[in-house]
C-alpha cells in the first residue's frame, strides 16, 4: 500500500510496513484569551474574593509556573449567567457540565477539522474514532456528539477514554496505535478536549491546590490522525510509533486525587508528584529503549516530547537524566503558550517540535549543524500515578 506510491516531496525517511504513524496534527482553542500577567486581578475579582494572603500566593505561584498565556472557556459572560460559580459550597455540578458538555464538543470539533484538512484525504476514509476528555460526563459520551458534529459515517467504530487527566493524550495514541496496527487500511482519529470549567471555584486557604490549578490549568482540543501503511502520495507522516507501554505505581493512588462532588471536580496533587516522576522515569524510559538497543549513552541523541505537567516535573526528569536544556524546549513552549491542557498538551508539543525541527533544518544549509534525533520518546503522567510512553521515529528529519 504506502511503499508502492511515490512520496511527496520532503520524505527522507522510509516508513517500516505495518508499523503506525502520526499522519497529522490539529488544534483549536476557546476565544478567551488569558495573559498571565492580569489573571490574578480578573480571578480574585471575578470571585469576589479580597484575601491578601491568598492573592499574593497565587500571584507567587503565577511566576512559578512559568506560563505566559492560556486559553480558558470561562469569562464574565459565563459568571454572569452562573453567579453560582463562584460562590462557595453551592451544588452546581449539573451548571458546568452543561457548560462543559457543548465547549468540549465545539473544540473537539474544530481541533479534529484542522487535523483532517491537514492529512488531505476525505472524511470519510476515517474508519475509528478514539476521544478522551477528563472534562465532561454524560450518556451518550462525547465520543458520539464529536462524531454527529463532524459528519462521520455511522459505521464508525469508536472508543472513549474518560478522566484519564494529563496522560489521556498519550493513551489515547497508545490505543490508536493498536487499532492501526490490528486493523490494516484503518484511519484513525484521535481527538482530546478539556476545560477548567468543570473543577473553577473561587480560592480558599482550605484548599491551596486550587490555586495551583488557577495559575498551570488552560483549555483547549488537539486531534491526530493515525494509521498504518500511508499512502505516500497523499499523506505526509510524521512520526512512527514503534513501541507502546503503559506502567501504574502500586500505593500512588492518593499521590493524584480527584473526585467529582456537587461543586464539580475537586483535584489534589501531592507534593512528592515530581519526586515520585524523577525516581522511576529512568527505568520506564530504559524498558522503551531497549526494544531497539538504545541506552541512557542515548538520552542526548534522542528527541523528547514531554507532557509539560509543570516546571518542576520538567526540571527534575531535565536532572535525572542529564538532559540537554534544548531537549525539553517544545515541552516548555507548550506550557507557556498554553498552560498544562491536561490531555491535549501533548499535541501541542509534537506540533512545536516539528517546527524547531523545520527550523534547524532550514539553517542546515548556513550553519550544517548535527543531525536531527531519529528516535524519541513520548512521555506523559498522569492518576495512578500512572506512565505511559511511546517509542517514536522522527519521519520529518
Amino acid at each position: 500500500m504506502g511503499s508502492e506510491e511515490e512520496p511527496k516531496e520532503g520524505f527522507p525517511k522510509m516508513v517500516n510496513p505495518g508499523k503506525a504513524t502520526i499522519l497529522a496534527l490539529g488544534k483549536a482553542f476557546p476565544h478567551q484569551l488569558v495573559m498571565q500577567e492580569f489573571l490574578v486581578d480578573g480571578y480574585f475579582k471575578n470571585t469576589n474574593c479580597d484575601d491578601p494572603d491568598l492573592r499574593k500566593k497565587l500571584s507567587r505561584l503565577c511566576k512559578t509556573t512559568t506560563v505566559k498565556t492560556r486559553y480558558v472557556v470561562m469569562s464574565e459572560e459565563i459568571l454572569k449567567q452562573y453567579p453560582e460559580l463562584a460562590i462557595e459550597g453551592l451544588p452546581t455540578v449539573k451548571q458546568r457540565l452543561d457548560i462543559c458538555n457543548d465547549a468540549v464538543t465545539e473544540m473537539a470539533v474544530e481541533a479534529s477539522r484542522v487535523c483532517i484538512k491537514k492529512w488531505g484525504r476525505p472524511i470519510s476514509d476515517l474508519t475509528h474514532l478514539v476521544y478522551v476528555s477528563s472534562s465532561e460526563a454524560r450518556l451518550p459520551g462525547g465520543d458520539l456528539y464529536l462524531a454527529k458534529g463532524l459528519g462521520l459515517s455511522p459505521e464508525t467504530q469508536r472508543v472513549m477514554l474518560y478522566f484519564m487527566g494529563c496522560s489521556g493524550g498519550a493513551a489515547g495514541l497508545r490505543v490508536a496505535k493498536d487499532i492501526a496496527e490490528n486493523n490494516p487500511g484503518s484511519r484513525i482519529l484521535l481527538a482530546t478536549s478539556e476545560t477548567t470549567i468543570i473543577g473553577f471555584k473561587p480560592p480558599s486557604a482550605d484548599r491551596p491546590y486550587d490555586l495551583v490549578g488557577a495559575a498551570l490549568f488552560g483549555d483547549g482540543a488537539g486531534a491526530m490522525i493515525i494509521g498504518s501503511d500511508p499512502v505516500l502520495s497523499i499523506e505526509r507522516p510524521l512520526f512512527e510509533l514503534h513501541t507502546a507501554i503503559q506502567n501504574f505505581l502500586p500505593d500512588t493512588e492518593k499521590t493524584i486525587d480527584g473526585k467529582l462532588t456537587e461543586e464539580g471536580i475537586s483535584f489534589k496533587l501531592a507534593r512528592e508528584l515530581p519526586q515520585i516522576i524523577e525516581d522511576n522515569v529512568e527505568s520506564f524510559c530504559e524498558k522503551l529503549m531497549a526494544t531497539v538497543g538504545l541506552t541512557d549513552k542515548d538520552y542526548n541523541k534522542m528527541f523528547w516530547a514531554v507532557h509539560p505537567g509543570g516546571p518542576a516535573i520538567l526540571n527534575r526528569i531535565e536532572k535525572r537524566l542529564d538532559l540537554f536544556p534544548e531537549k525539553l524546549s517544545a515541552s516548555r513552549r507548550a506550557l507557556m503558550d498554553y498552560g498544562n491542557a491536561s490531555s491535549n498538551t501533548i499535541v501541542y508539543v509534537l506540533e512545536y517540535m516539528i517546527e524547531e525541527i523545520l527550523k534547524k533544518q532550514q539553517q542546515k544549509k548556513k550553519e550544517c549543524p548535527e543531525e536531527e534525533s531519529e528516535w524519541g520518546l513520548i512521555l506523559a503522567f498522569g492518576p495512578g500515578v500512572t506512565f505511559e510512553g511511546i517509542l517514536a521515529r522522527n519521519l520529518t528529519v
